[in-house]
């Protein structure tokens, strides 16, 4: 087998082990923390201001933020065209 070839597959390997850990790391957040980041929240509505206060994985956090993102982008596209994608 190739040399190169075995030593990118080790990284790669090695790369994906270590994204796997760290996307189910636990919650190390502080109450403090945990009560700033429900304060930073509360104006998205207080069912996703109280998630805030719960043990999250990065990956649920991340997941949500991409969700988040996503409601922002239709959003801005909608208040763009007015509501109709033809303009």
């Amino acid at each position: 087998m190739n040399k190169n070839l075995v030593i990118a597959s080790i990284i790669g390997l090695l790369v994906i082990v270590a994204a796997a850990v760290f996307m189910n790391m636990p919650d190390n957040r502080t109450a403090g923390e945990r009560v700033g980041d429900a304060v930073d929240t509360l104006p998205q509505g207080v069912d996703k201001a109280a998630e805030q206060l719960e043990d999250r994985t990065p990956a649920e956090r991340l997941g949500d933020n991409i969700k988040e993102g996503a409601e922002t982008t239709e959003q801005k596209a909608e208040d763009a065209t007015d509501g109709n994608p033809a303009t």
